[in-house]
């Protein structure tokens, strides 16, 4: 089961794929899209978003596909663990996220533009992945721009208790204070 539509979840998963298997790499690649191999055991069944991979994975018995950890969880979905940059086999969990994102170097990467699958580490789960906002940064209208900030802000000061309820891993405080000093130097509205 996979995605049909363009998803991070696909990028991130074939990310993690190219990076360990240089065959996957140059035949499948990495996109929101691709073209994924038909074989034994597979079926080539494709279906748009995580519910509906959720809902068709939990109904034909035998399937294997691939969702984002919140779907997982909130559909008491059964899942694998899958080895990591240091041999390990990870269990995809809060503490798991948190240890592949506290290797990443954040303080270096432009924009905060990191793709950190296959972190390193002995807990990292090796298909953590990142979400990202896009703002112009000389927008068209200030003022909505300036909303759309305020509303970010309050997110990532207030919102970590939230994005944990709903089954995302809340961002470190020290991360928290960068993005807060990078918006400040790259939007001044």
């Amino acid at each position: 089961m996979y995605r049909s539509d363009g998803s991070g979840t696909t990028f991130n998963w074939v990310n993690y794929l190219s990076k360990v298997s240089p065959a996957w790499k140059t035949t499948v690649g990495e996109r929101i899209v691709v073209r994924w191999p038909v074989g034994i055991g597979f079926n080539g069944i494709g279906a748009r978003g995580n519910e509906d991979v959720a809902a068709i994975v939990r109904q034909k018995r035998g399937a294997i596909g691939y969702a984002e950890y919140a779907h997982v969880l909130q559909n008491k979905m059964t899942y694998g663990l899958v080895q990591n940059q240091a041999g390990q086999f990870v269990k995809p969990e809060v503490e798991s996220f948190q240890a592949a994102a506290s290797s990443a170097d954040w303080s270096n990467a432009k924009d905060f533009c990191l793709i950190i699958t296959d972190a390193p580490g002995e807990r990292a789960y090796p298909i953590t992945a990142t979400v990202f906002i896009l703002m112009p940064r000389k927008p068209k209208q200030p003022e909505r721009a300036k909303v759309a900030l305020d509303l970010f802000a309050w997110g990532v000061r207030n919102g970590q208790k939230q994005a944990e309820a709903l089954d995302y891993v809340p961002l470190s405080q020290d991360l928290v204070a960068q993005v807060e000093s990078y918006w400040k130097a790259q939007f001044p509205l």
